[in-house]
């Protein structure tokens, strides 16, 4: 339950917390809200000092329904804030969302820790192998299509059976490769309902099969805000009760928007570990 980011070993039998900035317009929560340098390093420091152990730094809107965005355009939005961060936080353990192998590869040149793929490289046959010879972890993601087609691709006979199977696909195929260190990622709201989502969560410990850390999103997601019948802005109790029961379930990585409040609950799920 270790994973090595650049040569610090992370110990995730106690379960860490991944903190989200987002460098988008179009992201479904706090889309464009970090534009300037100001607003960008002091949402870093308010995450780290809350208690994240990663920054997961996406520049590509994964949304349902979510904008194209070129390789270009994502490399113009994403490097410029990898280097200010850690310009100013020099010690930040970053993790980069993408599913492009050359944004990948250069993320890392450019001083980040690990690759967090929403495809689990089926969106670019070359990430695996990019990802090995890099000898990041490397955090694999259940999705089928891509942001624009998912919500249409939602039909399974056993929905846990058939992740179970695509994971155990997508971690032999990613050793082979020689990637070291994996992360599974159930993929909340990607190609999947609101009665799916849920039947995952209900069913996560089925996934330790795997014998893998797990890492899960569900924070502020619509399945939250829709079974609620409220908005994004007032998910977060929601948030932090299915993050509980993801932590009883064993997961190991929280990514989530409001750090301050999955380091609690963290806290609180440690105590009552026997």
């Amino acid at each position: 339950m270790t994973i090595n980011c650049k040569g610090q070993l992370i110990d995730l039998s106690s379960p860490k917390v991944m903190g989200i900035l987002n460098c988008t317009p179009d992201s479904f929560f706090d889309g464009g809200k970090y534009k300037s340098e100001k607003d960008i390093l002091n949402q870093i420091e308010k995450i780290l000092d809350e208690g994240a152990t990663f920054i997961d730094i996406g520049a590509y809107s994964s949304k349902p329904n979510a904008a194209f965005v070129s390789e270009k355009e994502e490399a113009n939005r994403l490097l410029p804030i990898i280097d200010l961060v850690l310009k100013n936080f020099p010690q930040t353990i970053i993790s980069v969302d993408t599913f492009r192998s050359e944004i990948a590869r250069k993320s890392i040149e450019n001083g980040a820790a690990l690759i967090n793929d929403i495809s689990a490289g089926n969106l670019d046959s070359q990430m695996m192998s990019v990802v090995a010879k890099l000898q990041v972890p490397y955090i694999m993601m259940h999705m089928k299509g891509t942001p624009q087609t998912m919500q249409s691709l939602t039909q399974y006979e056993n929905i846990v059976k058939e992740m179970v199977f695509y994971f155990s696909e997508k971690v032999n195929q990613a050793r082979s490769f020689g990637i070291n260190d994996l992360i599974i990622d159930p993929g909340f709201g990607f190609a999947k309902t609101l009665e799916q989502n849920f039947e995952v969560m209900q069913k996560l410990d089925l996934f330790q099969m795997l014998d893998l850390p797990m890492l899960i999103g569900i924070s502020r997601k619509s399945m939250i805000y829709k079974t609620l019948e409220t908005t994004t802005d007032h998910s977060l109790n929601g948030t932090t009760f299915l993050n509980a029961i993801a932590l009883q379930k064993e997961a190991k990585i929280l990514r989530v928007h409001d750090v301050k409040e999955a380091t609690e609950c963290i806290k609180l799920h440690n105590k009552l570990q026997f």
